[in-house]
Parts: C-alpha cells; sequence; structure tokens
C-alpha cells in the first residue's frame, strides 16, 4: 500500500510530532493576549448558546404542530394515492446522511496532513502512523459527538411517541455509526478501488439507517459502538502505509474546505468538496467535433460539452426531487408550510449543484473577454444548461404532484417555466464579486457578520426563490391560475435576461 521504506521507529516519529505541536503551540501563545481570548470564547459562547436555544425552540414550535395535527388533516395533497409510513422519510433522511458522510468523507481523507507537515514530516524515513492518527481520532471522535447531537432533532420530531431514553439511544446510535462510515472512509484511502469496502460501506449505512430508526435501543447503540471501534483499530493498523500523496491531497482538500467556510464563500466550498469526474471525459465528443461557423454556436457548444463531461449522472438531482416527494406522502401528512419549504430547498439545492461550469469559468474571468462574442451572449450561453436542466427537474416534479393530486395539469407548465429561472440563478450565484471586507460588519444575536459577505451569500439564491414563487403560489391555492402562469413567464425571463445583461464584475 505505501512504496516509502520505513526505516524510522515509531519513538522518533512520536517525539518528532512532540516537538512540532509543542513549538506550534508556544507560538501561538505569544501571539495571543488573554483580554482577546477571553473576548474569543465569550462571543463563541454567547452566539452557540443562542443557536441552540433558537434550535431547541424551533423544534418543540414544529413538535407541538406535528402532536396537534388530527388524521383527518392534510397538506398539499388532499388525497394521496400512495401513503408512506410515517418512520419511512426518517430512514430516508438518516441514509442520505449516513452515506453523505462516506461520500464527504472520502473526499476529505480522513487521513491528511497540511502543508506545512507535508513538507516536513512526509519527508522523513519514519512511520507516519503517529502523524496522522491522533488527528484523525480526533476529528472522528469530534464528528460522532456533533452528529449524536445534530442527530436529536430528527429523533424528536421523527417519532412523536418515543421515549426520552428511545432519542436518546438513536442520537448515540447514529453517532456511533458516523465513526463507523467515518472509519470506512479512512479504509478505502489505502485502497480505494476496493470493492469489497464499498459493498461493506452500503450494506452499513442501509443496515445502520434502519436500526437507528427502528430499532432504537441499548442493543443497536452496542453493536453500533462494537464496529466502529472494530473498524478504528484497523485503521489504526493500517494508518501509517497510506500514500504520501493521498495524505497530501486530503490535507489540501481539508484546508480549503475549511478556509472557504472561514470567509463564508459558498463557490469555494463547492469547489473544494466536488470531485472531479473519472468517467465522462469523453462525453460529446462527437458533438464537440462538429465544425460550426459562427463564435457563438461554437462557445454554445463548448458549455454543453462541458456541462455533461463535468455532470457525468444526475443522482443528486434525482435525490432531491425523491426527498421533496416522499415529504408530501408521509402518513398523516406534514403541515403545508414544511412541505412548501421542502420544495424551495430542494430546488435551490439541485440549482446549485448544477453550476460547475460557471463556476470555474469565473475563476478566469478575462478569458470570456478574449472570445468574440457579446459578454451578455457569454453569460446566456453560461445558463443554457443549468436551464434546461431544471426545466426538465421541475418538470418532472410537477407531474409527480400532479399525478399525486396537487394540482392540474398546467402546474407542469408553470414548473417549467420556473426552471429557466432557477438555472439562471446558478450563474448569477457563482459569478459573485469580490466581498469588500473594509465594510462594518452587521451586529446578530451569533455575533457580528460582514455586511457585504452575507449580501453575497444571497446572490443567485434571490432568483432561484423568486422563481419560485409562483409554483409555491399554485400549490398552496391547488389551482393553476392564468394570472399565475403570465406572472411565472414573467418572472423567469425577466431573470434570465438580468442575469444576462448583468456585468457581475461592476456591481455590487
Amino acid at each position: 500500500m505505501s512504496t516509502v521504506t520505513e526505516t524510522g521507529t515509531a519513538g522518533r516519529a512520536g517525539e518528532i510530532v512532540r516537538f512540532t505541536r509543542r513549538s506550534a503551540r508556544r507560538y501561538n501563545r505569544s501571539r495571543t493576549s488573554l483580554p482577546d481570548l477571553f473576548v474569543d470564547v465569550y462571543v463563541s459562547v454567547l452566539a452557540l448558546g443562542c443557536a441552540v436555544a433558537l434550535a431547541v425552540s424551533f423544534v418543540l414550535a414544529l413538535r407541538g404542530e406535528f402532536a396537534q395535527r388530527s388524521t383527518t388533516d392534510h397538506g398539499l395533497i388532499a388525497d394521496p394515492v400512495l401513503v408512506l409510513p410515517s418512520q419511512a422519510l426518517e430512514v430516508l433522511l438518516t441514509f442520505a446522511a449516513l452515506a453523505g458522510v462516506v461520500v464527504l468523507g472520502r473526499r476529505l481523507g480522513p487521513l491528511a496532513v497540511g502543508g506545512p507537515e507535508s513538507t516536513w514530516w512526509l519527508s522523513l524515513p519514519v512511520d507516519r502512523r503517529p502523524m496522522v492518527w491522533d488527528p484523525f481520532l480526533r476529528r472522528t471522535v469530534l464528528a460522532g459527538v456533533g452528529a449524536a447531537l445534530a442527530y436529536a432533532p430528527v429523533s424528536v420530531l421523527g417519532a412523536l411517541d418515543r421515549t426520552a431514553l428511545s432519542h436518546a439511544y438513536a442520537a448515540a446510535t447514529f453517532g456511533a455509526l458516523v465513526v463507523a462510515v467515518v472509519g470506512i472512509a479512512a479504509l478505502l484511502q489505502g485502497r480505494p478501488q476496493s470493492v469489497g469496502l464499498k459493498v461493506a460501506a452500503g450494506g452499513l449505512v442501509v443496515a445502520g439507517a434502519l436500526a437507528t430508526v427502528l430499532l432504537p435501543s441499548a442493543w443497536s447503540f452496542g453493536v453500533g459502538l462494537v464496529i466502529a471501534s472494530a473498524l478504528l483499530v484497523l485503521v489504526s493498523s493500517r494508518a501509517g502505509f497510506v500514500p504520501g500523496g493521498e495524505l497530501t491531497r486530503a490535507g489540501a482538500v481539508s484546508g480549503h474546505i475549511g478556509s472557504s467556510l472561514y470567509f463564508m464563500d459558498s463557490n469555494e466550498l463547492f469547489r473544494a468538496v466536488r470531485a472531479e469526474s473519472r468517467t465522462a471525459y469523453r462525453r460529446g465528443a462527437r458533438f464537440f467535433a462538429r465544425p460550426t461557423r459562427a463564435p457563438l454556436a461554437a462557445l454554445l457548444r463548448a458549455d454543453v460539452v462541458a456541462f455533461l463531461r463535468l455532470h457525468p449522472t444526475p443522482t443528486t438531482a434525482v435525490l432531491w426531487l425523491v426527498a421533496c416527494v416522499a415529504v408530501m406522502l408521509v402518513d398523516g401528512g406534514m403541515p403545508v408550510f414544511v412541505q412548501l419549504g421542502a420544495v424551495v430547498l430542494a430546488g435551490c439545492a439541485a440549482a446549485s449543484g448544477l453550476g460547475t461550469v460557471a463556476r470555474r469559468a469565473a475563476l478566469v474571468p478575462e478569458l470570456d473577454g478574449l472570445v468574440p462574442v457579446n459578454p451578455a451572449l457569454v453569460r446566456a450561453s453560461r445558463a443554457v444548461m443549468p436551464a434546461a436542466t431544471m426545466v426538465l427537474w421541475m418538470a418532472l416534479l410537477g407531474g409527480v404532484l400532479v399525478v399525486l393530486g396537487a394540482a392540474g395539469p398546467m402546474l407542469i407548465v408553470v414548473s417549467a417555466l420556473a426552471g429557466i429561472g432557477m438555472g439562471a440563478g446558478t450563474v448569477r450565484g457563482a459569478s459573485r464579486p469580490a466581498t469588500d471586507w473594509s465594510a462594518p460588519p452587521v451586529e446578530t444575536p451569533f455575533g457580528p457578520v460582514p455586511r457585504a459577505q452575507l449580501a453575497a451569500l444571497l446572490r443567485g439564491v434571490d432568483v432561484t426563490v423568486l422563481s419560485l414563487m409562483p409554483v409555491v403560489l399554485t400549490l398552496y391555492l391547488g389551482v393553476v391560475a392564468l394570472p399565475v402562469l403570465v406572472v411565472q413567464a414573467v418572472i423567469s425571463g425577466v431573470v434570465f435576461l438580468v442575469v444576462a445583461m448583468t456585468n457581475p464584475h461592476s456591481d455590487g
């Protein structure tokens, strides 16, 4: 698994690690004053307390709303032809969360070293295990604890008849399973092509989701803890054999994600998380080889081929579609505002996932000026494929809702028209201008937030939500009114034109 010949000892590697960390702590203490540290801790604790208080109050209010609903109440669909059990949605959410941890963990590493460590540690002929094991174990345990705390509201809202002890067991089981799947992701670093590990990961995710939701008990928590412990022991024995290139790559991705979160830059976060396509580099080769005469046609063809190659499978968009429909079909019916919120959330998430080409083009905006095409047409070309994909996605969503009885067949037309504006919103969000950090921050219950960065985060999402409003109104009313159809067409058309005509590097 490793081409490096280990000639040192674990003790010597441990001494190097301890020396480095002791020197780093000494340097940080010399540059940090006690008053500044007190202020930082005070603000962080206050912001965390406000966030927890708001989250608890929201969960309790939502739980009360669920408890007050009778069996005759319904949401957007009065008489659905298909009804899912009340626990089906919780199983799907748990499965999606565990699968996301596996994918994200494989992308991040999770065994990784930063830039200084890769220069100072990896070049030494010593055992690497002491260098990477302690940080991995600390991050994994913290991830498990955080996952257990985050899953508690899901359990509280997913099963109203559970006891407090059952909720605690469900949350603890989920935390143990998160540790286990992170361990599998670490094993995949050394054996990325192992079919057995991938099958084991899939089986653990499916079985874990079912056990967490359907069998929350001390036994399920104990089994999850045993599996997690066994996987951590296995990772510990192989941590020193992960190739240095893989450790450096994982450290670079982790650092990229950390910096994007610190600067609140969602575009950089998408660039860091999204893995490179390895199976679709030749997709659209024949279409790309066709001769063209007009520059605009060549540019449009290049954008189409780039979109097809950078989005090899529509898995994420399909999962968001399934999740949105599942919310409508839960036994007893979710509240109307929850179902409408699910539609908006799924639409925004599906649209934001289609902006890879625009985000990569935004890295070097000067290249668009070299194309002998009007800049407005260049931006329109970037938006064609996201808009076409969102038209299809929204039409499918509208068609499913029509079959379920949410509204009449014209809902498909309204939904498809909304996809045009939503696709344009991805280009608007991908071309956010640089943030002016000199502007004074805005005081919030969670601490000071940069004013300009807050506005930049809403860029793209604003027009996506605006394009969805007529669809939301139609679902709420249950009928498709002609004025709503006209308003939807106008909004989508205006959004597309504004995105095409606006230069993102000249406005705020």
